[in-house]
């Protein structure tokens, strides 16, 4: 069940068109339309930002890369421990 809430103001030709919009998918309510955008985009938008895609070339030069690198010395290891520090992830 549903606990927030979101007020929004717009203009009437985009609510006529989301109301269009959400009768066609067979939707109840524009509500559940709205839902349905915010919950599929924000997923899309969130996945865009967290994820990165390379060729395949690329990712096999920076395996290659790995395989050769040296033991780490401790300027990575004092990076490492920044960042563990700092929250990032």
């Amino acid at each position: 069940m549903a606990t927030a809430r979101l007020d929004i103001r717009l203009d009437e030709e985009i609510k006529a068109k989301a109301e269009k919009a959400s009768a066609l998918l067979g939707l109840k309510s524009l509500t559940e339309y709205v839902v349905r955008l915010m919950d599929e985009n924000s997923t899309q938008v969130i996945a865009e930002h967290e994820s990165i895609t390379v060729e395949g070339n690329v990712f096999d030069q920076f395996m290659s890369a790995c395989d050769q690198a040296k033991a780490p010395n401790k300027a990575l290891f004092d990076a490492a421990g920044f960042t563990c520090d700092g929250n990032f992830k």
